[in-house]
């Protein structure tokens, strides 16, 4: 037990012990009260690491009197969520199985597949985490069984009673009786960028480096070589990279990338360059959305450091690549008459089952007819659209007004 990590040996044994999360589980928290109800369902837990997720599923495992199994998506297979699937058979009727699914964005489609059958019949109660958006990576057919629940980067000040408890458990190992000021451990804190896990790893370091005292300095000697990414960080250089492909220089971008690559952020480039791809070169160059696609997914599945190479090209492709920013503005234009309550008034010819007046354009020359669209409180001559200077899209346009005849 004792080369066991400090914040294992710290982990909370119930809700109360969860910092950070109140809006879950505290006293008034979606959870809490769920359970309380004797309901439990299928859970994704979606926020950044460190925050509590795995401490709560083994809570909420306790606390339901069901048996708690534990498998990380990053090295588990198919045959080892068989393994767990083959227990149900002897606990099926007798509490069940809590599977806990850390980083569950690694596993494929088919083996997430593989969950549904045990998760309908109710032999197998799943959480599953993850840091990144659930909405992008978890199979829908496991998402419309599942509740997903926000957990939030931890405040500093939320974490300064952990670091608390971690010295005087430390204090007591060792017999000794270092101190701390509220000020050292609120920086402590503050380093974490939200991560109580971190917090306790950088604080053990500083308690077993300092003299009697923990000090500012004995925190630094450490920080350097395990401090985390922050959120700024994180999002200046993925703007960076945004700012360099939409600026069309494949140099700077290209150095972006491998800037966001060599701090592990492999996901959210993945997801920004698909954005990219739509956002800034969009309709005059369609088949850039295809082809970054097929590099991410290739980058996903092979891993770094060859997940550098697609990724390469994905960010060379679209910084060379023509420019247009149209399909994004229409849409937006679009959104501001929604979000004004307006385009309610659908046109008869166009609502469901009977289309009374609706004209087919495939029956008319040239695929088109003229006929309206859309809503009847919007002006007819409603535009969101135009086309942009390039050549994809202006070609379209003189073809459209040529057949519409304008």
């Amino acid at each position: 037990m004792k080369h066991a990590q400090l914040a294992d040996l710290l982990r909370p044994e119930s809700f109360d012990g969860i910092v950070g999360q109140d809006h879950l589980f505290g006293e008034k928290g979606v959870i809490r009260r769920m359970l309380a109800g004797g309901r439990i369902t299928n859970m994704i837990f979606f926020g950044p690491p460190g925050t509590g997720k795995t401490t709560a599923a083994s809570i909420i495992a306790r606390e339901s009197g069901m048996t708690f199994r534990k498998l990380n998506a990053t090295s588990a297979s198919l045959s080892d969520v068989k393994a767990v699937i083959g227990e149900t058979g002897n606990l099926f009727g007798s509490g069940g199985i809590l599977l806990y699914l850390d980083e569950i964005q690694y596993f494929n489609r088919k083996q997430q597949q593989s969950l549904l059958e045990f998760i309908e019949d109710g032999r197998i109660t799943l959480i599953a985490s993850t840091a990144d958006n659930p909405y992008f990576f978890i199979y829908n057919a496991l998402l419309s069984r599942s509740s997903v629940f926000e957990f939030k980067a931890v405040a500093p000040e939320a974490i300064v009673p952990v670091l608390v408890r971690a010295l005087d458990y430390l204090n007591r190992e060792t017999g000794l009786q270092k101190t701390i000021s509220p000020e050292v451990s609120l920086y402590i804190a503050s380093l974490a960028g939200g991560d109580v896990r971190h917090s306790i790893v950088l604080f053990e370091n500083a308690y077993h480096a300092a003299d009697g005292e923990i000090t500012r300095e004995n925190v630094e000697d450490f920080h350097v070589g395990v401090g985390a990414l922050s959120d700024d960080l994180h999002y200046d250089l993925l703007s960076c990279l945004q700012k360099s492909v939409r600026g069309s220089d494949p140099d700077a971008a290209v150095f972006y990338l491998a800037k966001l690559l060599s701090l592990g952020e492999l996901l959210p480039v993945c997801r920004r360059l698909q954005v990219m791809a739509s956002e800034d070169v969009g309709l005059a160059y369609p088949m850039a959305a295809a082809t970054v696609r097929a590099c991410c997914e290739s980058a996903r599945e092979l891993g770094m450091p060859e997940a550098q190479i697609p990724l390469a090209n994905a960010v060379i492709l679209l910084a060379t690549a023509p420019k247009s920013n149209s399909a994004d503005m229409a849409v937006e234009a679009a959104m501001r008459d929604v979000n004004a309550g307006l385009g309610v008034q659908i046109p008869t010819h166009l609502q469901s089952p009977l289309f009374k007046g609706y004209r087919y354009p495939h029956d008319f020359p040239n695929h088109y007819v003229d006929q309206r669209y859309l809503p009847l409180d919007l002006p007819a001559d409603r535009r969101y659209y135009t086309p942009g200077p390039n050549k994809t899209e202006q070609s379209a346009a003189d073809y459209w007004k040529k057949i519409k005849g304008n």
